[in-house]
């Protein structure tokens, strides 16, 4: 095993999984399985879920939501902005820092 790459077990609904990440992700990892307990124990007490299949179902299909409504907003106009006009002024940006020798590139 790599020097980057570190072995831990979560446990996720009462059952351990072992796994193998980069080192530079276990904090990431952690706290996602902090968040998924946490969630799992406000959905059994808030709907008496006693099946932690049924908690972590729920939960699932909340992240997915959450994460179809980022791509969702990632993707929209911003400010109103049609896509040609965003793909124009990216186009410009592109020119003026080629021009500039700028390495800061300005985000939506």
């Amino acid at each position: 095993m790599s020097k980057d790459k570190l072995k831990i077990k979560v446990s996720i609904a009462d059952r351990l999984y072992p796994l193998t990440i980069e080192r530079s992700e276990e904090e990431r990892v952690r706290k996602a399985v902090a968040m998924i307990a946490s969630a799992m124990s406000r959905f059994e007490d808030k709907y008496a879920v006693n099946d932690k299949q049924d908690a972590l179902a729920m939960c699932a299909l909340q992240v997915a939501n959450q994460m179809l409504g980022l791509v969702a907003a990632s993707k929209a106009p911003k400010e109103g902005l049609n896509e040609d006009t965003l793909d124009r002024l990216r186009s410009m940006e592109t020119q003026l820092q080629a021009v500039l020798g700028d390495d800061t590139a300005v985000t939506d």
